[in-house]
């Protein structure tokens, strides 16, 4: 009974100690998983707390459990677009990507290091894939909003690339433990079953699960732990069948996140917090497991593959990667830049220690210290390098705060939408008449200072006022246009990024030139309108804050339909 409650306690320090010193290292720029992972070390048999945990078994499992949970998570929250937008380029990166990178820090450890191949080569693959964890988690703690190309890309490799990397660190471990390396015909079949069976078994459960909570009579608290214990199953059931159950498990929740479902908001709500649970409680224990003086032992191999890996391996596997793809230089710049490693390398580290292969922690400690480096160098310097490259684009309109009308029977979604005005919304100083929304919505009062203002009043709103509108969910985006515009605080400022003026894409050059010094155009091109015009010049699906310069004005991409047609664009001088 009492090593019981000392265990409770024990966990519910850690993740107290570990949420208290997440918002202080946030605060000072720091990567929340970085955080996690210190306090693990700090509470583990060489640190304050001097816990001993030397169970790679549990760790394996409780790992394994949290990535399931937050890669299902990740795929509820990618919308189809970023699909349409960047699958391909994913899967090269997620495929030949993670095979490119494998092969050169393979090499860099022969090379440098004398190790012998089949090591090297099983040290390259459990470096290979990026993590979605790393990934998701500092986009979302940051409120980092970048080209939705480059998002795009960046997360679906990083929830799709685990197979190849899982495919590549089994046949390697293979290779080590008994000395011989498999072949490659059946590593080939190996790696197609283990997709299209993930793919399959993914969008499958993906579907039951909607027809399921379409028919059963449950409470709507109910939908978020069957959400989660479908996702488990869903895993379990793909892994026993030697599929991808990590691929699985992210296009189920795709699949979900997209079916346009009631209950999805109070799944959301509690599969955030359950995300961030899991993060906490992964990269808690892979802390505790690891011993920091055999970090040291192995210290300056782990330095110098960490640095081939950033600085050689990436760049070159997405420069080769993205080749068919016509992407701007900076944008494989950021996209090498955040080829993040988390806690899933750490894991794959485990398989050579549970196999028992000889020199066995060696790749677990290597793998923990290029863990360390990737998140403090990288993670540390993502925000800032997005800015510097210009990708950044402003955060996307939204409610702070949604309330889903659950028990009213509508063949729509229904929703109470609330909006905190400030002096920059084209809401404030207006009443509700005076907003002219294109979109049908219900206003439903105004929270000011604790009090509802009833729509009868028409009341004039003012900065500082709550705005509670109701509609549906599908009119989402166009009713946060106008009443969620502006914002204190802003990393980028919409003015400033788009510039003060709006035009239709549908206008010509010679339209734009009316209006604005576009310089010596060509005859043929001033009868091409401006949505062409940026087709031509980017060869590939145009998103949001594409730009292009003529004469002294610049122009960028403001709004993109489901379809990939630019509906507005921004205008600025030069000299903004």
């Amino acid at each position: 009974m009492d090593s019981a409650n000392t265990l409770i306690l024990l966990c519910g320090l850690l993740l107290v100690v570990s949420i208290l010193a997440a918002v202080a290292s946030n605060r000072l720029g720091a990567p929340v998983l970085l955080t996690f992972l210190v306090v693990g070390m700090l509470a583990g048999e060489q640190g304050i707390l001097g816990v001993e945990f030397n169970n790679p078994d549990i760790a394996f499992f409780i790992g394994s459990a949290a990535l399931v949970i937050i890669l299902f998570d990740g795929g509820m929250r990618t919308h189809p677009e970023r699909f349409r937008v960047a699958l391909w380029p994913a899967i090269s990166l997620a495929t030949i990507g993670v095979a490119l990178t494998c092969t050169i820090v393979a090499t860099s450890a022969v090379y440098l290091f004398n190790l012998p191949w089949p090591a090297a080569l099983l040290m390259g693959a459990i470096l290979s894939s990026t993590d979605a964890a790393a990934v998701f988690g500092i986009f979302q703690s940051r409120g980092l909003q970048i080209k939705e190309r480059v998002a795009s890309t960046l997360e679906i490799e990083s929830g799709s690339n685990d197979p190849m990397a899982v495919i590549l660190t089994l046949t390697m471990t293979a290779a080590v433990a008994s000395g011989t390396m498999t072949e490659w015909h059946w590593m080939a079949l190996d790696i197609i079953w283990q997709l299209i069976g993930g793919l399959a078994i993914g969008w499958l459960g993906g579907r039951l699960f909607i027809v399921a909570a379409r028919k059963l009579p449950l409470s709507f608290s109910f939908f978020p732990l069957l959400a989660i214990a479908c996702a488990i199953t869903v895993y379990a059931l793909t892994a026993k069948l030697h599929a991808s159950g990590f691929l699985a498990v992210y296009l189920m929740g795709f699949v979900i996140g997209n079916g346009r479902l009631p209950q999805l908001v109070h799944i959301l709500q509690v599969q955030d917090g359950l995300a961030w649970l899991s993060q906490m409680a992964m990269f808690l224990i892979l802390g505790l497991l690891v011993v920091p003086s055999h970090l040291v032992a192995n210290a300056p191999i782990a330095i110098g593959i960490a640095v081939a890996l950033i600085f050689v391996a990436r760049p070159l596997a997405v420069v080769i990667s993205l080749l068919p793809f016509s992407f701007p230089w900076r944008e494989q710049v950021f996209i090498s830049w955040v080829g993040l490693r988390g806690a899933v390398p750490i894991i794959l580290a485990l398989f050579p220690w549970l196999s028992g292969v000889p020199n066995q922690e060696l790749y677990f400690d290597i793998a923990f210290v290029v863990v360390m480096i990737s998140l403090i160098i990288q993670g540390w310097t993502i925000a800032p390098v997005a800015r510097w490259l210009g990708l950044e684009v402003p955060l996307k309109a939204q409610p702070q705060q949604r309330m889903p009308l659950s028990s009213v029977p509508s063949s729509e979604s229904l929703e109470v939408w609330l909006y905190r005005i400030d002096k920059t919304s084209p809401a404030c100083d207006r009443t509700w008449k005076d907003l002219k929304l294109t979109a049908p919505a219900t206003f439903v009062g105004i929270i000011r200072e604790g009090e509802w203002l009833q729509p009868e009043t028409q009341p004039m709103v003012q900065e500082g006022d709550g705005l509670l509108v109701a509609a549906t969910v599908k009119d989402i985006d166009e009713v946060s246009r106008i009443l969620a515009s502006g914002g204190k605080g802003l990393k980028v400022n919409e003015k400033e990024f788009f510039g003060d003026f709006t035009l239709k894409g549908d206008l010509t050059l010679a339209d734009v030139g009316s209006f604005y010094p576009l310089g010596d155009l060509d005859e043929g091109l001033l009868s091409t309108t401006i949505a062409d015009y940026f087709s031509q010049k980017f060869h590939r699906r145009v998103v949001i804050g594409d730009k292009v310069s003529l004469g002294d004005v610049v122009l960028t991409v403001r709004n993109v339909s489901e379809t990939g047609d630019i509906q507005s664009i921004g205008v600025k001088p030069v000299s903004n």
